[in-house]
């Protein structure tokens, strides 16, 4: 190598390492003043190895997910039955970090009994495990690079809840713990990037959370990147009140107390039989959960640091108090953005200043605000009302119908009304469905908007009036109100 180019090595070696200083200096600063001081030895030894601490974590009647099977040597890997493996499974290194080495299996290769489906549809056989496990055993993944055991666990069941933020895999929650209180806590969701899994290093998404309510505020892809939607979608990652709040808390607490870890990171997931169990715990989590609150976690550790928790139920309530807000205040200060509930009550200004308030659903699935056409009426728009029911459109229309409606005079006649600003189109699997759309002043929680509604028979219907994405952009939504 010449000169030259060696200099040019020194130099870019310098940038890189004032570019991480930041990070390790205050990596190094928790260390120091919170890990080695309150994690000892033999409980930084139980938190290291997974086996060992599922088998500590279910003698205290602490949940965890259920062991399939292990194997510890080349020898085990040579008389092990891969028959007897289920349709569905995760298999992990014991000793792995990060996330690494872990592949998590969906379900059986149809008409293959030597082959599974992973989350991005790949195959994985037979060969390919025993060449997995064989690195697990060499000791690919584990903290030191010693021999290593490789172990089977069930695979958890998705909660509905989460279907619509999860790729693939099961989010879990990563909750801070020190001096029997709960600090600081993140929803990871995996995503197409991470492959299913729900590790920030891989791509996921880290949502910090607020912890008197259990309701996400901020979120992160990957270790630094804010964003506000999960990724490829529409939808807000703030705003979500997870269920099981308080017993995560007390579950996190518990597993201190078992472990004797002073400061640690319990990694929950909620199955959708068993309800939260623990994952696994570590005995120096990442700081990226800081990321995700939009909050250091120093200070609120020294905050804690010299207060006397007797009880589990007394550390849960401190964390919950001293580190939990006025969510909706907190919500709105950092995404400007007004916090309502499912069902709101919405002012509508029809014509000559009629004002008529109604109790609305709110509903993100829904691309376009809907008024029932008695309410429609009511506002002044019975022209409107008039003329759209003259062309029948509130019924499934086949290819055929729509075609002739499309040569129909009368359909410009219907564009051309002066209270019609556009006709919305709801596909099916039978045909589809026209709605003519008028536009409405409305008023939702003190905010003044013109929303385009299509009018619709919501004559079955418990709200008269639906609010659609389209009128959402300034709003979250809280589920829980």
């Amino acid at each position: 190598m010449r000169q030259t180019d060696r200099m040019f090595c020194r130099i870019l070696s310098v940038f890189d390492f004032f570019r991480k200083s930041r990070k390790i200096l205050g990596m190094n600063s928790r260390n120091l003043e919170f890990i080695r001081p309150f994690n000892r030895k033999r409980a930084k030894r139980i938190a290291d190895d997974k086996l060992l601490c599922k088998r500590i974590l279910k003698k205290n009647n602490i949940s965890v997910p259920g062991l399939i099977a292990k194997i510890c040597s080349y020898q085990d890997l040579d008389n092990f039955d891969w028959q007897k493996l289920p349709a569905s499974f995760v298999l992990k290194p014991n000793r792995g970090f990060g996330g690494e080495g872990i592949i998590v299996v969906y379900g059986k290769k149809k008409g293959r009994d030597d082959a599974w489906i992973k989350a991005d549809r790949s195959l994985v056989t037979i060969d390919d495990l025993k060449n997995h496990v064989r690195n697990i055993i060499d000791g690919s993944f584990s903290l030191s690079g010693i021999h290593d055991t490789a172990f089977f666990e069930e695979r958890l069941q998705l909660l509905k809840l989460f279907k619509p933020y999860a790729y693939k895999g099961i989010p879990d929650i990563r909750i801070i713990v020190f001096n029997k209180i709960p600090v600081m806590a993140m929803l990871r969701l995996p995503t197409r990037e991470s492959s299913g899994k729900a590790n920030l290093q891989q791509g996921a998404v880290g949502v910090g959370i607020d912890m008197a309510t259990g309701t996400t505020t901020s979120a992160v892809v990957g270790k630094s990147k804010l964003i506000e939607y999960v990724p490829g979608t529409r939808l807000l990652l703030s705003g979500l009140k997870l269920p099981y709040w308080k017993d995560m808390l007390r579950l996190a607490v518990d597993a201190q107390s078992v472990s004797g870890l002073g400061f640690l990171g319990a990694d929950i997931a909620i199955d959708k039989e068993k309800g939260p169990v623990i994952l696994e715990l570590n005995a120096r989590p990442g700081l990226s959960i800081q990321i995700a609150n939009l909050s250091g976690l120093k200070e609120r550790l020294e905050k804690i640091r010299s207060l006397k928790i007797k009880t589990r139920e007394r550390g849960v309530r401190v964390g919950m108090d001293l580190f939990g807000g006025e969510i909706e205040e907190e919500l709105e200060e950092i995404s400007g953005k007004k916090v309502i509930g499912t069902v709101e009550k919405v002012k509508l200004i029809g014509k000559e200043g009629k004002e008529i308030e109604v109790e609305a659903r709110i509903d993100t699935g829904a691309g376009i605000s809907a008024i029932d056409k008695n309410l429609a009426i009511s506002l002044g728009y019975r022209e409107a009302v008039r003329i759209w029911e003259d062309f029948h459109l509130d019924q499934v229309l086949s290819e055929e119908e729509i075609r002739e409606l499309s040569k129909n005079e009368t359909w410009k006649e219907l564009e051309k009304h002066p209270d019609i600003v556009g006709v919305a189109k709801t596909f099916s699997s039978h045909g589809a469905t026209y709605r003519a759309e008028i536009s409405i002043p409305i008023i939702i929680d003190k905010m003044n908007m013109t929303s385009k509604m299509s009018i619709a028979n919501r004559d079955g219907l418990k709200y008269p009036l639906l609010i659609g994405r389209r009128d959402l952009k300034n709003f979250l939504i809280d589920t829980s109100k």
